[in-house]
């Protein structure tokens, strides 16, 4: 039971870390018990010629969801273009118990259900090591994706997968906070501590607002800097696909930096352990209670999360021995190797994943494009982030390319650090999970 319980906690965290409109409706749909094959959704008066399984049903014109309808309209500019119709086949949570999204498109796409699939990480690297992807390097589109989009898509050499945007993580910061203690944006893990020491001298009970899906990105920022920044990424990904190197090295100094951010009362665990993304720490964060707090790249442009505080908000990486570290992840679209209209689904990835939909989708929803070739202007308070982005300054919270996954292991591990387990003891999980993978 405990371990159902754990598989179906990486399955949602996998769905709900991940920003952007998939992310927002995968998060919610991590219940229900697939009865009666009860869980396609479509327009039976359509004429089916590519099949979509995704998180949400297409739409109506005058819906509200911005994000969904940005995505609408360019499968709307691929039937036009083609003179096809795109079906979709929805996941519905209340149709289940026991099964999450993730686990729904594993058996889809194993059974070759459906044509075109909207993946989480973890499913994107189960698949493409299963060979149950097509392999897409050969599309016009992916001539002309970002490097950062082909290393977290890429299994066995494949890119398997390619998403409408790219989900940058970072530090939320009350910059008129700051400025009021004389303080400067934290660069290192040593800047931020010295930080949270002197606004705690002034006051602020908890400097840092956490909840139990994020603080992973402490984590991967100074794990992976010099992984992805130090020009030998493909021989340490090797490296540690073989056993050669361990994750749990990479790992502990993240985790040590975690437990003297609890130790010194940064971080409230406890309170971290059971808050919700956003809406847990939230509130004392635009109350000015709290001066730091984590999210992703659209918390800042929403009204419904940071994008309108009362006080000069500054979005940054997070610390790292290379400066600050924007941490970055992604859900893609990927056709089944043996889809049934194949030669029509890759044409309509080529459309909705062409610069042309792609910059109509990043200008609706104010993200970052997949595309090197697609730039949308950012809000101010997003600059710092996005100049790193600009200088191909990051690192992955999920690659396909390697064997442990890590978006959702690596949160499931912070969690049992919250819970009062020790380094040591989170570390052995590390090399536990490794040790699988190199069975497998």
């Amino acid at each position: 039971m405990e371990r159902r319980r754990q598989k179906r906690g990486l399955k949602k965290i996998a769905a709900i870390c991940l920003a952007g409109a998939a992310v927002l409706l995968l998060a919610a749909c991590s219940g229900g018990k697939n009865e009666d094959q009860g869980i396609i959704i479509s327009d039976s008066g359509k004429r089916m010629i590519v099949n979509l399984f995704g998180p949400m049903e297409k739409s109506n014109p005058d819906a509200r969801n911005i994000a969904r309808s940005a995505f609408d309209r360019t499968v709307m500019m691929a039937e036009e273009k083609l003179g096809l119709t795109v079906e979709y086949r929805t996941y519905t949570a209340e149709n289940y118990q026991d099964k999450t999204y993730d686990d729904v498109t594993l058996d889809r796409a194993r059974n070759n259900m459906d044509d075109l699939y909207l993946l989480n990480p973890d499913t994107i690297q189960k698949l493409g090591e299963e060979g149950r992807l097509l392999d897409l390097s050969d599309l016009d589109c992916a001539k002309n994706l970002r490097e950062t989009v082909k290393i977290a898509n890429c299994v066995d050499g494949k890119l398997v997968a390619i998403p409408q945007e790219v989900v940058a993580h970072g530090l939320f910061v009350n910059k008129t906070l700051f400025d009021q203690y004389d303080l400067s944006l934290p660069e290192t893990p040593e800047d931020l501590l010295e930080c949270c020491r002197v606004l705690k001298e002034n006051g602020i009970e908890t400097p840092i607002g956490a909840n139990r899906w994020w603080l992973e990105n402490f984590v991967f920022a100074q794990a992976y800097a010099d992984l992805y920044n130090g020009g030998n990424t493909a021989a340490e990904i090797e490296a540690l696909n073989q056993g050669e190197s361990r994750y749990s090295d990479y790992m502990r100094p993240g985790f040590e930096f975690l437990q003297q951010l609890i130790d010194l009362g940064y971080i409230d665990a406890e309170a971290a352990y059971t808050y919700e993304a956003i809406e847990g720490e939230g509130p004392d964060f635009l109350a000015q209670k709290t001066p730091i707090v984590m999210a992703y790249w659209s918390a800042a442009n929403a009204d419904t999360a940071y994008g309108k505080p009362d006080f000069e908000l500054q979005v940054i990486g997070f610390p790292s021995s290379r400066g600050q570290m924007p941490v970055v992840s992604m859900t893609g679209y990927a056709i089944g190797a043996e889809a049934e209209h194949l030669e029509d689904t890759k044409k309509v990835l080529e459309i909705i994943l062409s610069d042309e939909a792609l910059l109509l989708y990043a200008e609706t929803n104010h993200v970052i494009s997949p595309s090197k070739n697609v730039e949308v202007e950012c809000i101010p308070a997003l600059k710092p982030l996005n100049d790193r982005l600009h200088e191909n300054v990051y690192v992955l919270g999920s690659n396909a390319g390697m064997k442990v996954e890590q978006w959702g292991n690596t949160c499931l591990i912070v969690r049992k650090l919250l819970n009062g387990a020790t380094v040591d003891e989170c570390m052995a999980e590390f090399d536990r999970l490794q040790e699988e993978s190199l069975k497998e």
